[in-house]
């Protein structure tokens, strides 16, 4: 195969696809603040959030993060953040299935979120992340309700940030961008302990 015939074909199907990806790029016009939803049984969801609050600082954007489900043990992510502006508000009850106490889970659930839902109401901070906060809905630690009215009702510019498994279908149907990271394999199930800094 004559190998300058074969740059060309390339160059030509590159050509087409640039022209489709500048005319998508030029047809989006509208700006706004996005809900992005990660879900899904796989590994990085929150990481993924993280990453997000990571970008968001580093364009010299205001983040806050409520994090569910988490305990009080150390997290990369938040050693990392608060040091760069981020507030942090924190369940610290650790997982449900440690605790089996649904009263404290609840009430540890609804301080969180009363943090939150101000941060949802605060057209100074551009990006809240809900991190986890899936589990406290399929608990009915939280009111599906409110939590869907206080996300709708946010600033018309602030992003929200979603993730934990099994996202109920509301909220996946209010969100612009739902990604779901799926399983293939995992160190864990062959007995690997979670890594500083990989997991945690």
């Amino acid at each position: 195969m004559n190998s300058s015939s074969s740059d060309e074909r390339h160059k030509q199907r590159m050509q087409k696809l640039k022209e489709k990806v500048d005319a998508r790029i030029e047809s989006a016009t509208e700006d706004k603040g996005l809900l992005l939803v990660l879900t899904g049984n796989g590994k990085g969801k929150s990481s993924s959030g993280f990453g997000m609050v990571a970008r968001a600082v580093g364009h010299g954007l205001k983040a806050a993060v409520a994090q569910f489900i988490k305990g009080s043990w150390e997290c990369g992510e938040r050693n990392l953040l608060e040091k760069a502006g981020v507030a942090f508000e924190v369940m610290r009850t650790g997982f449900t299935w440690d605790t089996q106490d649904k009263t404290a889970d609840t009430e540890a659930a609804q301080a969180v979120w009363q943090h939150a839902k101000q941060w949802l109401q605060d057209d100074t901070i551009d990006v809240v992340m809900l991190d986890e906060i899936t589990y406290m809905l399929t608990y009915q630690y939280l009111d599906l309700d409110e939590v869907l009215s206080a996300i709708a009702n946010r600033p018309v510019n602030q992003h929200v940030i979603v993730t934990g498994r099994a996202c109920h279908r509301a909220l996946i149907e209010l969100a612009d961008t739902v990604s779901e990271v799926n399983n293939t394999k995992h160190a864990f199930d062959a007995g690997v302990k979670a890594q500083k800094g990989i997991d945690w």
